[in-house]
């Protein structure tokens, strides 16, 4: 049919004709011909009366009449091939492959090769006679419109490519009449078969809006129940068109339909339910021809929820409802029998067997709504029937125990073209689809206020609890897919384990849904029966023990990662144990571990993966013991000893196995290795976490392992991966805490970390870090750190932050001051950056940097910072002369130095440095000293920088603020009359308990009574008084008495005599000491350290801070003279009573340096309690109780406890106002050293605004070491301390009296 006639040619030309005129304002528009060709080719997109114009409607009757046959014998001849209904295929694959074939065929190069000759022929005829028959032509158009109203047209599908799905007819009212007359059932099949054709050509938005359409749908919906299948897979053609091409507010009536007509087939058929070994066959015309229905809803199902947004909610509830009422339709209205009838959820299930129709109707909030207030007010049956089909596997998992039958149900899963299944796969099936519904269920409030379910057969409703239960048994019953082969075809997605472990997870996400759901009493003991189970001794009723363990240590260590499910393990004794006694989670959890470590469960050791078994319960214990309060649950049991001995034993094996060698079995060997590495990186890495708590971290420095596990932590660091699967955040936090100890930053140092660090900053701030051809110069850096250094810069302050850390890597290191720096000389240490960057000393220096203003700006930040921390500062000053060097480099900044009337040149380096000099020379709290800014002022008439500057001390007067008064008298007050009324009450316990509540009076409503003489007295009295009671003496009564001769020929080290003369500063600025007091304070320091070091153990450690002594300044010692105002002999002897209190522990670092009273692993340690033991117990109370400010450090990689470390190691000076200083003194004495912890917590809060908004801009370390604690007093803060001591004064002092 594809031959063109003459008449033909003759019809095209008038149609061709009128075509243009209709489009000629659009063609005469176009300024060039080829302008017109391109409107031409887009008159589809761009007119809207493109499909009325004549022409078009020729050509698509032409193009139907050529192909139509063609096309309906390769769609039926597809739809025979697709016989097998595999899963996943739709109707869009169908159309592709018709449209491919037809294209392919002969008719079709026919049809085309006819039409572009005749158009030719046309197009010239037109060109030659145009004028001539124009009136000819348009007679002959009337006469063939009026030829052609009748004719039905369809889509052309042309060689460019046109979509060839749709089909277009025209129809009056009284065709779709006799269509649905014809469609009658009472009319003889052929009659009924050609009405559906027809139906098929006509446009659905004209067949439902037909007067006719209820009568039609009725029919239609007949036929599609028709056995025979020409009727059928007509009526369901039309059905599939009608879904595919029109909008909801049709496709809704469609869909519905269709739902009605499949449930009344399932009510009238009853097809039954294969039972036994019995099978049911999809290739029955029954079956057939319900599965293709339903399948055309599921690909509908999964379609809708991308347009039907865009469409009232009625219509898209009526979709939601239909479906509902076609899945519950069975429960509701079938009558119960022996004989059990196949149900439509059987068949989508086998379609859509991981529901993923509902999932996409639940993701959206519009949709879900709906579902749940459907499901909720009116189709509960249908999570009734889903909850029934999960509780009906449970029970078969329960009787066929011992079978392995499932192995074929999960197998069936995977296959993609199947015909027959038994009963068993179809439940299996049902299973798995009820089970995805009921996991998309139970993550939304709604979905869980539909539980408790009432099942029939159970006397008790159904719980969200008894539905968790439920799927762990599922879990314990089948662990994972029995048929390991089948993995690839997907078995293992559906496999029961797999399933249930999904629904688990997206439950952990939340902890609103965890808490409703898993952090429940009956799902902890059924997750950990099998646990207590092994631990009694007893045999766990599981299939795969190995496997069911590993998969319920996977769900514990998810939960152990919430604050609400690590506090569930830690503190609710929620488990029966032994002898029917409750205990908590955590000390199973443990206890098991530990079994597995020392390989104490014959039953799991012989099974092939005890490594991987024993990997996963490890997690779970490091997600408790990587927290403080984790870490104090589980330190009794030595897990980390077990680690270590385990780690060691696996590092000795892995060495001796054997190197493979040509002709033995290397395959085996080389796994077996491979094996014991990543056995021995698992132990490591768990070793490792050990550090992210500061108590956490002198365990690790008792393994021995410290080393090996910075060097394993570096390898992962620089690779930029997580801590952990359940941890967010990488190892900033860890290396932190790390090197904040002295024998953790000599294992950063080791490992290669520091070098690293120091060289990805040198390629940075020198190297511009880039190998990029540079388009266009980089903006000149408007910050003193430019961001792309600010990273570095901030890895530095935390790495330095410590005393210890700056003495381990500075400590006896020389700067090379070279006579000549080549320009691609690179540092690689810290004295290296220090000699580059800070100590600008030389022309050659300045000269061998590309950036010198910037990268000595770097460098004096750095150093500001550094100073921050007093015996840091001590330290660079004894070694290298810091400040001279920094009034030399100021000298030089004057335009005439050889007059003393230059004028000073300002840029930002002299700026930096006299803030710097500012802040290491001038020594007081907030109130006390006044640090310049480093920002120029601005405004007309403004001096850019009125501060003075100074390149020779004394340093100006205006950077010392007005001192506090101090009262040295002994003022008529309340504790003053109790203090002069103390007569040795050395047996009366009630004294200290007097004295305490009068100190807090005292403290809560004057506290500037308590400074000067009246403290004196009160430090005396109250620690005369401790030291002589043996209930409070903690430590040996101190006996000392040095010889003049001993003490005279005591060397004070060049840091000690720098501390002195910044002390005698203080206190003559307090007007508390006098210029010759220099010398009374110098023989209290050797006196103190005399006795100091007879109590220090012989430490063959290679720590540069264990090798002189005390490494820094005794602040402690320091503050007590100046409190005694001067008065050595009172000095010495507190101090010498102090020594024998808990809290000489702790507010005296010098005094429990390497000291004998410890046991030797941690005096040797080089970790001193203060961090420990204090920090720890910061951190553990931060996370309760200042729950944002834990979380802003966590954040910015900077830990609480290097901040703790830092304020108390220098008695807070230069961070608090002398009063304050005192008050902590006295605080920590009288009321007990858990005070320190109290007070650290009460200062963190005060900063919590500070700490968050200096965390957004990524300044917090900086921040907290280079600003006073502005505003803080310890009246305004004492209740809060009271509080927290109630709380926490039984873990607290308990603890800190274990040291």
């Amino acid at each position: 049919m594809s031959q063109l006639f003459a008449e033909d040619e003759v019809e095209l030309q008038s149609l061709v004709k009128q075509f243009l005129r209709s489009i000629s304002d659009k063609i005469s528009s176009a300024p060039s011909p080829e302008c017109a060709e391109e409107i031409l080719l887009h008159l589809e997109e761009t007119d809207k009366d493109f499909h009325n114009y004549e022409f078009v409607k020729y050509l698509r009757q032409y193009v139907e009449n050529a192909l139509g046959s063609v096309v309906e014998e390769e769609t039926n001849n597809l739809t025979r091939e697709d016989g097998q209904h595999a899963i996943g295929s739709g109707h869009d694959t169908l159309i592709h492959a018709v449209t491919q074939r037809t294209r392919d065929s002969a008719e079709y190069q026919q049809m085309i090769h006819t039409l572009k000759n005749t158009m030719i022929t046309v197009v010239e005829s037109l060109k030659n006679k145009f004028e001539d028959d124009q009136l000819r032509k348009e007679e002959m158009h009337h006469e063939k419109q009026h030829r052609q109203s009748n004719i039905q047209f369809t889509d052309n599908c042309s060689d460019s490519g046109s979509s060839f799905s749709q089909s277009y007819g025209f129809f009056r009212q009284e065709q779709l009449q006799v269509l649905a007359e014809k469609l009658d059932s009472n009319k003889p099949k052929e009659v009924r078969w050609e009405a559906l054709k027809v139906l098929c050509r006509a446009p659905t938005s004209d067949v439902l809006s037909c007067e006719s359409w209820s009568s039609l749908r009725r029919n239609l919906c007949v036929a599609l129940s028709e056995p025979d299948p020409d009727l059928s897979d007509n009526a369901l053609r039309f059905f599939a068109k009608s879904l595919s091409s029109s909008p909801l507010n049709v496709t809704r009536e469609i869909y519905t339909s269709l739902a009605k007509s499949v449930a009344s087939s399932f009510l009238s058929h009853k097809l039954s339910f294969p039972s036994g070994s019995a099978t049911i066959d999809i290739n029955r015309p029954e079956i057939s021809r319900l599965l293709k229905q339903i399948r055309l809803m599921n690909d509908f199902q999964k379609e809708v929820t991308n347009f039907w947004i865009r469409h009232p909610e009625k219509y898209m509830e009526e979709v939601i409802e239909s479906t509902f009422s076609l899945l519950s339709y069975h429960h509701e209205h079938g009558s119960p029998g022996t004989e059990r009838v196949l149900e439509p959820v059987h068949l989508l299930a086998l379609l859509d067997v991981k529901a993923t129709w509902f999932k996409k109707w639940m993701h959206g909030y519009y949709s879900r709504a709906v579902i749940l207030r459907l499901l909720e007010r009116k189709y509960k049956s249908v999570a009734v029937a889903a909850l029934q089909q999960c509780i009906k596997y449970n029970e078969s998992c329960e009787r066929f125990t011992n079978e392995t039958t499932e192995s074929g149900e999960q197998r069936s899963i995977g296959l993609v073209q199947r015909s027959v299944y038994s009963g068993k796969e179809l439940e299996y099936c049902c299973f798995v689809h009820s089970l995805c519904v009921l996991g998309k269920l139970v993550i939304y409030t709604n979905g869980r206020k539909l539980f408790p379910i009432k099942i029939r057969k159970y006397k008790d409703p159904v719980t969200l609890t008894d539905l968790i239960v439920i799927l762990l048994n599922i879990m314990f019953k089948h662990p994972r897919p029995l048929d390991r082969d089948c993995s690839h075809t997907g078995s293992d997605v559906v496999s029961p384990s797999t399933l249930v472990m999904e629904v688990l997870w997206m439950l952990c996400e939340q902890t609103e849904w965890a808490a409703e759901c898993l952090y429940q009493t009956p799902v902890i003991e059924k997750l950990l029966a099998p646990v207590i189970a092994l631990l009694n001794g007893q045999k766990a009723e599981l299939k795969s023990p190995a496997a069911t363990l590993s998969l319920i240590a996977d769900i514990l260590a998810r939960i152990a990662n919430t604050d609400r499910g690590l506090a569930l393990f830690l503190f609710e004794k929620n488990l029966a144990a032994a002898h029917s006694e409750r205990t908590f989670a955590a000390h199973i959890i443990v206890q098991f571990t530990q079994r597995l470590l020392d390989k104490e469960l014959p039953s799991l050791c012989e099974s092939d993966m005890p490594h991987s078994l024993c990997g996963a319960f490890i997690l779970v214990c490091r997600q408790m013991y990587n927290t403080c309060e984790g870490l104090q649950v589980l330190r009794p049991y030595g897990l980390h000893k077990a680690l270590a001995a385990a780690w060691k034993k696996t590092s000795t094996l892995s060495e001796r196995v054997q190197t493979p060698v040509p002709g033995g079995d290397a395959g085996s060997s080389t796994q077996e290795l491979q094996n014991m590495l990543i056995w021995e990186e698992t132990l490591l890495d768990s070793l490792l976490n050990f550090a992210a708590t500061p108590k956490g971290l002198l365990l690790l420095q008792q393994t021995g392992a410290i080393n090996e596990c910075v060097s394993y932590m570096f390898s992962r660091f620089t690779k930029k991966l997580q801590v952990s699967s359940c941890e967010k955040f990488g190892y900033g936090v860890m290396v932190t805490q790390v090197a904040a100890t002295a024998p953790g930053v000599v294992a950063l140092h080791s490992s290669g970390f520091i070098r690293a660090l120091v060289l990805e900053l040198w390629s940075v701030l020198e190297c511009s870090g880039d190998n990029i051809r540079v388009v266009r110069p980089k903006p000149t850096p408007i910050d003193p750190i430019d961001r792309s250094c600010l990273k570095s810069f901030l890895y530095l302050v935390n790495l330095l932050s410590s005393s210890q850390s700056v003495w381990e890597l500075l400590g006896r290191q020389p700067l090379a001051n070279k006579s000549e720096y080549t320009l691609r000389e690179m540092p690689t240490s810290i004295p290296d950056l220090i000699d580059r960057l800070i100590a600008m000393n030389s022309d050659v220096k300045i000269h061998s940097l590309f950036h010198y203003e910037e990268s000595h700006t770097f460098g004096l930040r750095l150093l500001n910072v550094l100073c921050c921390n007093l015996d840091s500062f001590l330290l660079l000053e004894s070694q290298y002369n810091i400040c001279s060097m920094l009034l030399q480099s100021q000298m030089g900044n004057v335009t005439d130095p050889d007059s003393s009337e230059g004028n000073i040149i300002i840029d930002s380096l002299s700026v930096e440095r006299n803030h710097v000099l500012v802040r290491v020379s001038v020594v007081g709290g907030p109130s006390e000293r006044r640090l310049p800014p480093r920002d120029l002022q601005e405004g007309e008439g403004e001096h850019p920088y009125p501060w003075p500057w100074f390149s020779c001390y004394p340093v100006p007067r205006c950077y010392t603020l007005d001192p506090p008064d101090i009262l040295h008298t002994s003022p008529d007050s309340e504790i003053s009359a109790f203090l002069s009324s103390w007569k040795d009450p050395k047996n009366d316990g009630s004294w200290m308990e007097a004295c305490r509540t009068l100190y807090c009076k005292v403290m809560a409503s004057k506290p500037s009574v308590l400074t000067g003489k009246v403290l004196a007295d009160l430090l005396e009295k109250v620690v005369a008084h401790l030291s002589n009671s043996a209930s409070e003496c903690f430590f040996s009564p101190a006996r000392y008495k040095a010889e003049e001769k001993t003490v005279k020929n005591a060397v004070l080290s060049s840091v000690e005599q720098l501390g002195i003369n910044t002390c005698l500063k203080y206190g003559i600025y307090l007007r508390l000491l006098k210029e010759e007091a220099a010398n009374d304070l110098a023989l209290l320091m050797k006196h103190v350290k005399i006795f100091l070091s007879a109590q220090r153990v012989k430490t063959s450690s290679e720590l540069i801070t264990h090798q002189e002594g005390y490494p820094g300044h005794d602040w402690l010692a320091s503050t007590v003279f100046l409190i005694m105002a001067g008065n050595i002999e009172k000095s010495l002897c507190l101090l010498v009573s102090l020594s024998s209190l808990l809290t000489s522990a702790f507010i005296w670092p010098a005094r429990i340096h390497a000291s004998i009273h410890f046991p030797k692993e941690v005096a040797e340690s080089g970790i001193p309690p203060v961090y420990w033991c204090t920090a720890h117990y910061v951190e553990m109370l931060l996370k309760a109780e200042v729950p944002l400010v834990h979380s802003a450090f966590k954040m910015s990689g900077f830990t609480p406890s290097q901040m703790c470390l830092h304020w108390l190691i220098q008695c807070f000076w230069n961070y608090l106002d002398w009063t304050e200083i005192c008050h902590y003194i006295c605080t920590c004495v009288v009321m007990g050293p858990d005070y320190q912890v109290y007070m650290c917590v009460a200062i963190f809060k005060h900063l919590q605004p500070d700490i968050l908004q200096r965390t957004q801009s990524q300044e917090l370390q900086v921040f907290l070491k280079e600003e006073p604690i502005q505003g803080f007093s310890f009246t305004n803060h004492l209740e809060f301390m009271g509080v927290l001591e109630h709380k926490y004064r039984d873990i607290v002092l308990a603890d800190m009296k274990m040291i």
